[in-house]
């Protein structure tokens, strides 16, 4: 599965509040936030519509988890605060 890349290189001051909105959904609020994001029609639509704000990058082969484990869980497999 391929990635993107996503960095925002133009600000966002002065531009609609959904280029705002689209900016905050792809997880970029300063000028060179960088984000590493899954190649769906989803995000590539959202990358599209903020395209003169941003840089895009394909890359190949990389696997992007969006989080690491079940929420509320510790690393070790135990809930947190749970005693054995």
């Amino acid at each position: 599965m391929s990635v993107l890349e996503v960095t925002l290189v133009k600000s966002w001051a002065g531009r609609p509040e959904r280029q705002r909105r689209t900016l905050a959904g792809l997880g970029l609020g300063k000028i060179n936030d960088r984000k590493v994001l899954p190649d769906t029609p989803a995000i590539l639509g959202m990358v599209r519509k903020v395209g003169h704000l941003v840089e895009v990058r394909r890359l190949e082969g990389t696997f992007v988890s969006r989080r690491s484990g079940p929420a509320g869980s510790s690393p070790g497999g135990q809930p947190k605060g749970a005693t054995t």
